[in-house]
């Protein structure tokens, strides 16, 4: 069985060529952050000892190393400080134009994001974003006693706020 982007190779799937992460608890420790997403919410880990919020999530607090971490919102909404558009050289996996943006996230924070859904040009400093969660191509794991289940998986991007 083959789906349109997943090659199974006689059964053999090629995770080196994945972009994204694995996001079911038996493979990914931080696999909350993608049901939160799913649920339309962006979160992070936020260390109860020293209040460091790191992203990516962590397991384990890289500012003092506890591992006393609790989950938090972030805002689904920002305002661009600096956009950039790469027309070539755009990395294999991506299409072009490959947008990214640095995202004002309320004051405290700054977000670098990839931008979908925006035109060359479109997007200008002042902007607002809001989060935006899409369905990426499921991976192939091996379930009970050896059968082949697809898990579905959701990534993160900005889009512009429509006006």
């Amino acid at each position: 069985m083959t789906l349109p982007g997943i090659s199974l190779l006689d059964g053999k799937y090629i995770a080196t060529m994945d972009l994204y992460p694995q996001e079911s608890p038996q493979f990914n420790m931080i696999y909350k952050f993608y049901e939160y997403l799913r649920e339309g919410r962006f979160t992070t880990t936020k260390c109860k000892k020293c209040g460091a919020e790191p992203f990516p999530p962590r397991i384990i607090c890289p500012e003092c190393l506890s591992d006393e971490l609790e989950w938090i919102d972030w805002p689904t909404k920002g305002k661009v400080l600096v956009v950039t558009e790469e027309e070539v050289g755009v990395p294999l996996g991506f299409e072009t134009p490959l947008i990214h943006a640095l995202i004002d996230l309320g004051g405290k924070r700054n977000f670098f994001s990839r931008i979908v859904n925006c035109k060359v040009g479109q997007l200008k400093p002042g902007d607002e974003v809001q989060l935006y969660v899409f369905e990426i191509e499921p991976v192939p794991i091996e379930g009970r006693k050896g059968k082949i289940e697809l898990a579905p998986r959701v990534y993160y991007a900005f889009e512009p706020v429509k006006k």
